[in-house]
């Protein structure tokens, strides 16, 4: 429970982090808006052309008596929107951190250096398109296998009382889970770790991911409300990469924090650093 708890702080304290830097926010910001026009400009047009397009793609059907061709077609339609609505909530994360990469770096690197004992960041070294391509494969990686759960759990749904009851929970556990390493890639991605190495990571303190992803994921079920809490979103998940790495933490006040014994970071009994 602990752990639990220490996640939501570091949220927390990431959301106060960027509240206290307004241009880091508003820089923090722009990915989100943009992946967001892209991703309405995509369901308007689907809105649109979505029936032409299920009717180009069923030919099959065009000599079938009313009213079961307007039904069969109608029905692929609604389905294929909704396909698009579970697959923009899915990806969103992973295509604005993609979209955003130097700005998100960039924020990293700040909480890094402002909660550093020594005031330095650690820095990939790599070039901007390696280290988009890298994103982008491993962003592929993490949808892939979000996708996986999201089958299993969508079959184990039908199941009798507990595809109403357990499912749905473990759903966001999950979506939680998979959010926390999409957020957290971009700390720890600079420090060289790759993405199997980050599962191991966020797997041996399942309580602490739970408790930074599984309120995030909730939050951003909300329309609109990714966009805006991505900057402490990043934010907050840097800190997270320092406790999951053990590394020693400070907050920008002068209170060491989240160090590996599980101290939540800012706790207001430690004393300031010299």
């Amino acid at each position: 429970m602990h752990d639990l708890t220490a996640g939501f702080r570091h949220l927390l304290a990431g959301h106060r982090w960027v509240a206290r830097h307004g241009r880091a926010y508003g820089l923090g910001l722009l990915p989100g808006l943009i992946t967001l026009l892209l991703y309405l400009a995509a369901l308007v047009a689907l809105a649109l052309w979505g029936d032409d397009f299920v009717a180009w793609a069923t030919p099959f059907a065009d000599d079938w008596p009313s009213p079961w061709l307007g039904l069969f077609r109608g029905f692929l339609t609604a389905v294929l929107f909704a396909l698009a609505l579970l697959l923009a909530v899915v990806t969103f994360t992973a295509v604005t951190l993609l979209v955003g990469q130097p700005f998100y770096e960039n924020l990293s690197e700040r909480v890094d250096r402002d909660v550093s004992p020594d005031g330095t960041a650690p820095e990939s070294g790599l070039p901007l398109v390696r280290e988009l391509w890298i994103s982008a494969r491993d962003g592929l990686r993490i949808v892939v296998r979000a996708g996986v759960w999201g089958v299993l759990l969508f079959a184990c749904g039908f199941l009798p009382f507990v595809g109403q009851t357990l499912v749905p929970v473990l759903g966001f556990f999950v979506t939680g889970f998979f959010l926390t390493e999409e957020l957290t890639a971009v700390a720890l991605q600079r420090r060289g770790v790759e993405l199997r190495e980050r599962l191991a990571l966020l797997r041996s303190r399942k309580m602490l991911v739970w408790g930074f992803g599984t309120p995030l994921g909730l939050a951003f079920l909300v329309p609109l409300v990714a966009v805006f809490l991505m900057p402490g979103a990043v934010a907050g998940a840097t800190l997270l990469a320092r406790e999951l790495l053990g590394e020693e933490t400070r907050d920008p006040d002068g209170n060491p924090g989240g160090d590996p014994d599980g101290s939540p970071y800012g706790d207001p009994e430690f004393t300031p650093v010299d």
